[in-house]
């Protein structure tokens, strides 16, 4: 099928509610304590036009709660440095320039800058959003050089604290992070042996199952190269999800299920009987060294495209906003923004979830401002209980967080003096339709013919990995750390297959895509990806080699 033409764009499911993240409590609750102590002081102090750079810093703790907390304090800590560093060229400019077509010029660089550097190191949830935010907010913010080291100051103080309430959790539960990933793997692997490796939608567990258990392998790396008792009996779990991709038929689901509700909480890892007697191979470096990471410049390569449509659509919407007289045109810019995803049709989606949610938002915030105008510690109030009902409300659809999003920035702008409602919610209604129409134009506009190339080297890279598996099968006695590294990025290599198929399939103006490639090479690799599990000896020979129901017994299958 020729992708050379625009798909239709979806709009049902688009506003439906999922269900809540298994942590959504966490960034909620991390946003409170993060944001409340800055703001609270400088309230006592009568200084709230300052909260703008306190939360600069204190946003930062929204970041990470997906990471073991090795990788979480580098990761939050470049997370400060990034929004610090965003903060203070977004100063400089309004420092030393008072032409706000400069400044949309400068934001929309910025926020482009900083698409691409959060999807190439894949930060995670919230993305480049808040730090985009808070630069385009401070591009057109009165300002001074010399108020700019103090500003900063303020920044880097809660940045350090909202990194201190990040880390915080794993005084009481340090392999949190890797259990719940451990978990998610278990569950995925038991949705796929619930199809039998047969029914219908199986090629799509497989896929998520997949998926989720490279995570969690990933999860369990990034948690440092030094094993405990914990990180072992893990990998054991993993090793069963693993099992259960490659003999779905022979495996319990419910026993993955049992495994996965066992691992809630802070109570003992549940300990599972190896099904080989040489497990060594598994752990340790050996994995670490079968994935090796890309550099930066190489992951930042392929998202040229993005990183194009989002200056030129933050530009677009930030000159449309200026053109029609509204005085804040950073919504617009920041609107257009959030819009881009991995594909057009995404980023269409994007687009009505962030246009509805506004809309209901400023509804929400002209019933909250008459109560937040009574004081300002009510102002103060309203804005963090609508901070955390946004963290906890937008892992059920993004639009839904949006709804609490947007009164809370509205809020935010009275923080130095209250405002006429009707104009805010006149100006904010203006600029969203306009950053959402002139940030989808841009998607279309400028065109991404490098997804097509993408896939294409995604494909070679997953057939070159099965030909290694499948020549290290043929041989008599294949080394098993050679045979693990195989593994290991064949795995890899179809997960990012899978990835790159499905940015690419809501791509427009590109030719057609080979999709009947896509499908043969995904079940080749994961034949061939199966036969090294058995091969390993991963699945048990017979059933009373291993007593547990959860296991597998396949007869050993030579390729």
């Amino acid at each position: 099928m020729s992708s050379a033409t625009p798909r239709r764009l979806p709009l049902a499911g688009v506003l439906r509610l999922g269900r809540p993240s298994d942590i959504w409590f966490k960034p909620a609750l991390s946003v409170a304590v993060a944001v409340a102590p800055p703001n609270l002081i400088l309230l006592a102090l009568g200084r709230l036009d300052l909260a703008m750079y306190t939360m600069a810093g204190s946003l930062c703790a929204l970041y990470g709660h997906n990471r073991p907390y090795a990788a979480r304090a580098r990761l939050l800590a470049w997370v400060v440095l990034g929004m610090v560093g965003g903060l203070a060229v977004a100063l400089l400019a309004a420092a030393f320039t008072p032409h706000a077509v400069v400044l949309v010029a400068v934001g929309a660089v910025l926020a482009a800058v900083q698409k691409a550097v959060c999807d190439a190191t894949r930060v995670g949830p919230p993305g480049n959003v808040v730090l985009t935010f808070i630069s385009s907010a401070s591009l057109f913010a009165p300002q001074t050089p010399g108020r700019l080291p103090g500003h900063l100051g303020l920044a880097l103080a809660a940045g350090a604290w909202a990194w201190l309430v990040g880390m915080a959790p794993g005084l009481l539960r340090p392999h949190g992070p890797e259990r719940r990933a451990t978990a998610q793997a278990l569950r995925a692997a038991a949705a796929y042996a619930d199809t039998r490796g047969t029914g219908d939608g199986h090629d799509r567990a497989r896929a998520a199952g997949a998926a989720a258990i490279h995570a969690a392998w990933q999860s369990l790396l990034a948690a440092g190269a030094r094993p405990d008792r914990t990180r072992r009996a893990l990998e054991q779990l993993l090793v069963r999800a693993e099992v259960a991709l490659a003999a779905p038929a022979d495996t319990d689901p419910a026993r993955l299920r049992a495994w996965a509700r066992d691992l809630r909480g802070t109570g003992r890892v549940p300990r599972v009987t190896a099904p080989r007697e040489h497990t060594d191979e598994l752990l340790g470096l050996a994995v670490e060294l079968a994935s090796p990471r890309p550099s930066l410049r190489h992951r930042l390569a392929p998202l040229a495209p993005l990183a194009a449509r989002t200056a030129t659509g933050c530009a677009l919407a930030g000159y449309a906003s200026l053109a029609l007289g509204v005085g804040r045109p950073y919504w617009a810019l920041v609107t257009a923004a959030s819009l881009y995803q991995a594909n057009v049709t995404l980023t269409w989606s994007r687009g009505v979830q962030r246009v509805v949610g506004n809309l209901v938002g400023v509804l929400v915030f002209a019933a909250l401002a008459p109560l937040a105008h009574l004081h300002p510690a009510a102002l103060v109030l309203c804005a963090l209980a609508l901070n955390c009902a946004a963290e906890a409300l937008i892992g059920r659809n993004y639009w839904l967080g949006t709804v609490c999003v947007t009164p809370m920035a509205l809020l935010v702008t009275e923080f130095a003096h209250v405002q006429d409602s009707t104009e805010l919610i006149t100006e904010r209604v203006a600029d969203t339709l306009v950053g959402a129409l002139a940030g989808f134009v841009a998607a279309v506009v400028v065109t991404n013919r490098r997804a097509g190339d993408r896939l294409e080297q995604a494909l070679t890279a997953a057939e070159r990995a099965r030909e290694h598996a499948a020549r290290l099968l043929a041989g008599p006695q294949p080394a098993p750390r050679a045979l693990e590294s195989a593994r290991r990025g064949l795995a890899a290599a179809l997960v990012d297959l899978r990835a790159t198929a499905d940015a690419a399939a809501g791509e427009w103006w590109q030719r057609a895509l080979p999709e009947d490639r896509v499908v043969l090479t995904e079940q080749s690799g994961h034949r061939t990806l199966a036969a090294t599990v058995r091969r390993q000896g991963l699945v048990p020979r017979h059933r009373d080699q291993d007593q547990d129901p959860g296991r597998t017994t396949t007869e050993d299958i030579r390729p």
